[in-house]
């Protein structure tokens, strides 16, 4: 045999020789494909971070929307609180006395009270429909705790201010008077402080 056959590999040398090439060829394959599944993961997680920003500021914008105007609305419910006195210190039976310019100028209170209540329900601003309903330190401010016969404890009896909420916000408690058992001494309900369920307005 000469020199140069004795360089020759052998045939069980070449077959582990293939071996470790496949063995090789494994590995970088399961290697890239570790790699495509964690790129693909990340990649996932990337959008689902984007959506998650997008919908919160979705949230913020309609909740601005909706809240911006809230410290202009509670200016705003002092005029049309000052316009429902105005039309409650005129009993009915003067105002049917009344000559025609009086009531042409009660017609045009009304007519502008109506107009403010429409504005601000458009705005999202609604009324709390409190008189004869169960007292609720979320949305009722008592005031004063009166006899009652026939009412049940803790029953609104008269309405002094009307409260109002913004979207799903109180924007200021109805100012109450609550029915108390007879006898009772218990304290004022909601102990004059009235209640928020939504401290961010």
């Amino acid at each position: 045999m000469s020199a140069e056959n004795d360089n020759q590999p052998l045939p069980e040398e070449i077959g582990q020789d293939n071996a470790t090439s496949e063995d090789e060829a494994l590995r970088a394959i399961n290697a890239f494909r570790a790699e495509a599944e964690a790129q693909k993961d990340r990649a996932l997680r990337a959008l689902a971070e984007v959506e998650n920003v997008r919908k919160r500021l979705e949230r913020e914008r309609d909740e601005a929307r909706t809240y911006s105007v809230t410290r202009f609305a509670r200016d705003v419910l002092t005029v049309g609180d000052n316009l429902s006195r105005a039309l409650a210190a005129i009993a009915p039976d003067v105002r049917a006395k009344a000559d025609d310019s009086l009531k042409a100028v009660l017609d045009g209170v009304e007519a502008t009270e109506r107009e403010l209540k429409a504005a601000l329900g458009r705005h999202g601003i609604k009324p709390i429909e409190a008189d004869g309903a169960r007292f609720d330190p979320h949305l009722h401010q008592a005031i004063a705790e009166v006899p009652a016969q026939g009412a049940e404890p803790g029953t609104v009896m008269h309405v002094v201010q009307p409260g109002y909420t913004i979207g799903e916000r109180l924007l200021r408690p109805a100012m109450v008077t609550v029915a108390k058992a007879d006898g009772s001494t218990r304290p004022n309900p909601g102990n004059g402080s009235g209640g928020q369920f939504d401290s961010k307005v």
